[in-house]
């Protein structure tokens, strides 16, 4: 048994104090360390960077410490039990990592609990600890590691099975609305942490729906004893990390529901859309999983070309889960589905970089993008979600509709989830093929190995969806759904330089140049802050009036820093390329299109 201690030990100073008590240290001298990276985000984050100080003892004799590496220590032989004795500062407001202030407190287990070499498969206990002072009198505490006395929703002694499961369940603590539902006979259960106005009920009622979408396209839960969605509600943020029974969820106060507002915002779509994503990797990558994540050790990077089967199928089923189960209509459903395509295309690096090299290379690109990451890569999400449609659609043509990606999903579950084995790189081809009965290689070679275009409309035309690509119509327009089929005339094409801005105070930046654009092509380059266009301050709601000066091929007169240095350049803006998608319910089609699209788009019925 290893013990563990945390507890906020200065909550204004961003500081948890940590105690790890060994028993029975290593003969040769006991190795510590702390993890490089979490699951579920392909990064180096060097948490060990955070603590703050770190000394031992053996009784009441201090022991010398060695520090290895950045995240490795060494202590001297001796007898044991060793008390490790370190404080973290936890001032990292993301799902990744740890986070303390005198409102509440959160941390991953990645962030704040030692490696103790050797001893991985020891069980573990924690003793979890409030911040002292009247002040924190009413905090509770919210996590999924199995109470060792703790009452529910207390600060206690939890315990853990071994050093993976230890470091697989967050932890959050403060003042905090908690709600709960159930699923296939498993307590669901709801924290929002931070001021918000939400509609707890709606909440529920909605992720009961979408939970039992994915436990019906399964057939069942995996084993565990409660489910915990961890949701921090701040002003600006987005994103979500899986657990192997919760997750951690940030986003807007404003996107959450309230009272009184029946409508669906696209706020709230999007909140349900994260909630079905990491909800659905209860399966999809907590259990199915590749070999090489599996064997990961934490320390360095562990690399796979697959996360475009584990995130991008996630994230195909977690829009889609919306629609079975009734949360959104179809129309809203090919909203997002549109958007999505927009996104892919909108990358230039779709042309360059496969989604299984997007997957292989996650850690130093993906993760690590700069500022021509559009020219350069694909998200392995968002082509890998498209890739996911595809493969669904042509298993259901090719299978008279027999089958389906959801067999697929269904079959990697009982032969490799549920009975913990790791995928070989090449396991879900073979897989697919074997169970469908068709040569897909042809289909992954272009799709997964290759950067050809997706052929989207031959498949999206078999259930009855139009698909088109015009220009964008302004910089907010992101695609979607077609409000008629008639082309709208333009009386002008829209004249762009071929560049995302961002502001930063009054000043216009050029964050991306995108390649064979006219930015590009006259020299501007990313970074460059815009000052005039044809001798006018250019404004992000102006830009689109300001090109509109070129509309019969004039030049445009732009002056830009470069640093501290004034640049003068002679611009042709270009039309805006077909890169947005629209999508449309094609209207007197016959009954066997119908048919497939309804069988597609329709709830899951299966038998656990």
């Amino acid at each position: 048994m290893i013990d563990y201690a945390i507890k906020p030990l200065a909550p204004g100073a961003h500081q948890f104090q940590v105690d790890v008590t060994i028993q029975s240290p290593d003969p040769a001298g006991q190795l510590v360390s702390l993890p490089a990276w979490i699951p579920g985000s392909y990064m180096i984050r060097d948490f060990a960077k955070n603590i703050l100080s770190l000394g031992a003892r053996s009784g009441e004799t201090p022991l010398e410490v060695v520090k290895l590496d950045k995240q490795t220590w060494q202590l001297p032989v001796c007898s044991g039990p060793v008390k490790i004795s370190y404080q973290v500062y936890a001032w990292d407001l993301s799902v990744r990592g740890a986070h303390l202030d005198t409102t509440h407190g959160f941390f991953n287990g990645t962030s704040v609990f030692l490696r103790v070499h050797g001893q991985e498969e020891q069980a573990c206990l924690v003793d979890i600890a409030p911040p002292d002072g009247e002040a924190y009198a009413d905090w509770r505490l919210a996590t999924t590691m199995t109470s060792c006395g703790a009452p529910h929703l207390a600060f206690g002694l939890y315990g853990a099975g071994n050093y993976d499961e230890l470091i697989d369940h967050p932890v959050e603590m403060g003042r905090f609305s908690h709600t709960a539902f159930e699923v296939a006979g498993v307590p669901h259960e709801i924290v929002i942490s931070g001021k918000h106005y939400a509609d707890m009920e709606r909440i529920c009622a909605d992720l009961q729906r979408i939970c039992s979408q994915h436990v019906q396209l399964f057939g069942e839960l995996p084993e565990m004893e409660r489910y915990l969605f961890l949701v921090m509600a701040v002003g600006e943020g987005y994103g979500g990390l899986e657990h192997r029974s919760s997750t951690s969820l940030i986003c807007k106060r404003d996107d959450l529901p309230q009272k009184r507002v029946p409508e669906m915002s696209d706020g709230y779509r999007q909140f349900l859309g994260l909630c079905s994503h990491e909800y659905f990797h209860l399966w999809n990558v907590k259990r199915i999983r590749p070999l090489k994540l599996m064997q990961a050790d934490l320390t360095q990077e562990a690399y796979t070309t697959l996360l475009w089967f584990f995130e991008g199928v996630t994230s195909y089923y977690d829009d889609l889960a919306l629609v079975r189960s009734g949360c959104i209509d179809p129309r809203a459903y090919l909203e997002l589905l549109a958007k999505t395509i927009t996104r892919v295309y909108r990358s230039g690096g779709r042309r360059k970089q496969s989604v299984a090299d997007s997957s292989f290379d996650a850690w130093t690109k993906f993760y690590k993008q700069d500022e021509n990451a559009p020219n350069a890569i694909v998200s392995y999400y968002t082509k890998g979600a498209l890739i996911a449609l595809l493969l669904d659609q042509l298993i259901r043509r090719d299978t008279a509709g027999r089958q389906s990606l959801d067999d697929i999903m269904r079959a990697l579950w009982q032969r490799y989830g549920r009975r913990d084995i790791g995928l070989s790189e090449d396991e879900v081809e073979r897989v697919t093929a074997e169970l469908t009965g068709l040569d897909l290689k042809g289909f992954f070679d272009r799709a997964v190995r290759g950067c050809e275009e997706l052929e989207l409309a031959p498949a999206l035309d078999r259930v009855g969806i139009g698909f088109s690509l015009r220009p964008a119509r302004g910089a907010a327009d992101q695609g979607g759904v077609k409000e008629t089929t008639q082309e709208k005339e333009s009386a002008a094409p829209r004249l762009v330089l071929g560049v995302a801005t961002r502001s930063e105070g009054r000043d216009v930046v050029i964050a991306n140049v995108f390649d064979q654009g006219a930015a590009q092509l006259a020299g501007i380059s990313a970074g460059d802050v815009l000052i005039a266009i044809d001798g006018l301050r250019p404004t992000e709601a102006n830009m689109d009036n300001l090109m509109t000066r070129a509309i019969n091929g004039t030049p445009l007169e732009v002056h830009v820093f470069r640093r501290d240095e004034l640049m003068r350049f002679e611009v042709t803006p270009l039309p805006a390329v077909a890169d947005t998608c629209e999508l449309w319910i094609r209207e007197s089609v016959e009954k066997q299109t119908v048919d497939c699209r309804q069988a597609w788009l329709s709830t899951v019925q299966v038998t656990a």
